[in-house]
């Protein structure tokens, strides 16, 4: 059974899906379509390039999925968790708790096993796409919501029913080379003038 997956951030969403951080995000950005918040998928041309093919969809799709690479503190837990971190776990797996967001948890319950996300670096000094990492176990119960000295204990939920959920991911690999943010925007930017696949992103489309 994987090791804490401490991934942080607000949802957000986009044709990729991403993960979380602090307030965990997860993003679902889609060819020309909608942004999805917390979790994003990303429709390009080649599967290299995104990775998850839509089964409702012509293409292939990404999650994104975004966590803290650096040292942040709430309520004395230390809110860190980059992709060396995943790395560093046993069978360089982990759940992937702390998502604090309907939508981003509605997209951790539509993962399946197999499917991959782009690891996201936010909220740190040079925010951007480190690696790709794949669903390993698919969405269960989130033990933090029922752990009083967790940041993310959500008093309102119960184990009979629970809110919130979490799925287990395993690193695949780093990308070529680090993806920064100011990249990403170029790449949405030139994608809203030609129509591309990018255009509506949601890590830029949603707060």
């Amino acid at each position: 059974m994987p090791t804490r997956g401490k991934k942080r951030g607000r949802p957000a969403l986009t044709a990729t899906k991403q993960p979380k951080l602090a307030k965990t995000e997860i993003q679902k950005t889609e060819g020309s379509k909608r942004p999805s918040s917390g979790l994003r998928r990303t429709g390009t041309s080649s599967k290299e390039d995104a990775g998850i093919e839509d089964k409702s969809k012509t293409g292939y799709t990404h999650w994104l999925m975004k966590s803290e690479p650096e040292s942040r503190f709430q309520k004395g837990v230390d809110m860190k968790f980059g992709i060396e971190d995943l790395k560093a776990q046993p069978n360089e797996t982990a759940c992937w708790d702390g998502v604090r967001n309907y939508q981003a948890r509605n997209f951790l319950r539509e993962m399946k096993v197999g499917e991959e996300a782009f690891f996201y670096h936010s909220n740190c000094k040079e925010p951007g796409i480190a690696g790709i990492i794949k669903v390993v176990k698919e969405a269960y119960p989130d033990h933090t919501q029922f752990e009083k000295s967790n940041p993310h204990y959500d008093a309102s939920s119960t184990k009979e029913d629970p809110k919130w959920s979490m799925v287990d991911v395993q690193f695949v690999r780093m990308t070529r080379r680090f993806i920064p943010l100011a990249e990403l925007k170029a790449h949405r930017q030139a994608h809203q003038r030609s129509g591309g696949p990018l255009k509506e992103m949601a890590l830029f489309t949603r707060p």
